[in-house]
């Protein structure tokens, strides 16, 4: 892979990893488990986030939110 691509690739995880911690925050989620999510990218240039191990009760309160029906800009 070229240095461009992985840091092209870097770059949208990170700004995807930032996006996910803002959402979290606005739901009151701890800057700890905030912490352990990860920007990376696989070997042929794929830009992922890894979520690490994240207690079950701020899965749920995740996945509540998730539920509830999107507010009109």
């Amino acid at each position: 892979m070229e240095m461009q691509t992985w840091r092209d690739s870097w770059g949208r995880a990170e700004n995807a990893s930032e996006s996910i911690r803002t959402a979290l925050a606005a739901l009151g989620i701890s800057e700890a488990v905030q912490n352990s999510l990860r920007p990376t990218v696989t070997h042929n240039g794929g830009a992922y986030v890894d979520f690490g191990k994240i207690p079950a009760d701020v899965v749920e309160q995740i996945a509540e939110a998730l539920r509830l029906p999107a507010t009109p800009l």
